[in-house]
Formats: C-alpha cells, sequence, structure tokens
C-alpha cells in the first residue's frame, strides 16, 4: 500500500467518511461499510485529502489538460486537488466546474472556471451506478472536448446489476481510465492489520463473496 493510501483511509476513518456497521445502499444490498466524501469538513482533512488524490492521479501517470469537478462534491474535490497538485507537484493544472442549473445573468452558462478544451479528468468521489459520469462525459463532449479518465476515491469493486462493476462499464464504454485513491481490498488489508478486526474482515470477504467483481 502506498503511502497515500495510507494516509486516505486514516483521515476517512477520522472524519468518519469511512464508516463500518450496516449501511442500506440505494441498491437495497446491506453493506458492512460505506464511504461518505461529504464527511471531510475541515480545512485541514481537504487539504491532505487533495494531497490523497494528487498523489493518485501524478501515480496513474493519466494526462490531462483540465481537470473537472461535477456538482457538487466533485466541485471542493477538485479545487483542492488543483491546488495540491500545484503545491506539491509543480502542476499548475486549470480547473473548471458545472452548474446544475444554467446562469441567465452575468457570465451566463453552466460552466465555471477554465475553457473545456483538450483532455478533461473528471474528479469525484465514488462511482456507483455510472449515471453521474455519462451526464458529464456528454458536457465535455459537447464543449468540443474529450474525457481523458476519472479520479475517484473509492473503488468498491462491486458488480452493478449485471457482471460488470459501474466502474468497468464506464472503462469500456469510453475507453477511458477510472483511477482510485484506494480500493475494498485496500480496506480489507488495513483491517487485517488488527487482530480485533477479523470479525469485520469476515463481514466484508461475506458481502464480496456476494456482490463483488
Amino acid at each position: 500500500m502506498q503511502n497515500y493510501q495510507q494516509d486516505f483511509i486514516d483521515l476517512a476513518i477520522k472524519y468518519s467518511a469511512l464508516g463500518f456497521g450496516e449501511f442500506t445502499l440505494k441498491s437495497g444490498r446491506v453493506s458492512p461499510y460505506f464511504f461518505n466524501a461529504g464527511r471531510f469538513d475541515s480545512g485541514a482533512g481537504l487539504a491532505m485529502l487533495g494531497r490523497c488524490y494528487a498523489d493518485a492521479i501524478v501515480k496513474s501517470g493519466v494526462e490531462f489538460d483540465v481537470l473537472f469537478g461535477p456538482a457538487y462534491k466533485g466541485i471542493p474535490l477538485g479545487a483542492v486537488t488543483a491546488a495540491a497538485l500545484a503545491e506539491f507537484h509543480d502542476i499548475d493544472i486549470p480547473f473548471a466546474f458545472n452548474r446544475k442549473e444554467a446562469k441567465d445573468h452575468g457570465e451566463g452558462g453552466t460552466i465555471v472556471g477554465a475553457e473545456l478544451k483538450g483532455r478533461i479528468l473528471i474528479i469525484d468521489d465514488v462511482i456507483t451506478a455510472g449515471t453521474a459520469v455519462r451526464e458529464v462525459i456528454d458536457i465535455i463532449s459537447a464543449a468540443g472536448a474529450t474525457a481523458a479518465g476519472v479520479v475517484i476515491g473509492l473503488n468498491r469493486e462491486e458488480r452493478g446489476k449485471g457482471k460488470l462493476s459501474a466502474i468497468q462499464e464506464v472503462e469500456q464504454d469510453f475507453g477511458i481510465p477510472v483511477v482510485s485513491i484506494i480500493t475494498l481490498q485496500h480496506i480489507v488489508d488495513y483491517l487485517q492489520s488488527g487482530e480485533e478486526q477479523q470479525a469485520l474482515v469476515g463481514r466484508i470477504d461475506a458481502y464480496r463473496e456476494m456482490y463483488g467483481i
């Protein structure tokens, strides 16, 4: 496990962004863990979160021209990641985000920040059904740009209605990589380092047996 992945899990647990118990998902599945990036709610937490995203992007080697954060959670994620890329990796990259509704005064439109041109890297917290990513790719295509990839915090490694996960479907349908800071396997590896967590690991393994890819 890379240092930034360890830091991300530590941070997620500290801010209760990663929780363990019983959580009913939108799909109706009862999961033994849950991830909510909205819990990163302090300046220090967001600063470290941006560093984790930036490290994962650099590690992936994906090439892009603009960082795009879709409304709503992608907006702060994109902002802190763009700042971390500049501060810690000397990569000063343009950043843009969208509004849910078009502004009918001032500059107007739905895109704020940099112009969408060239290769666009989408940043978000998770991909659940892939619907939101597909909508963002439509926005990028309409602007005459191309999607370079997607970067997320957690890959649940969980299949959708078919044999593939939503992430695999996005990669297959659009021919772009989906980069994640951590996967479910990283969480399991983290938990296995403590003997008191073996029961939880067992529940996660049982869940993966049912729904994993």
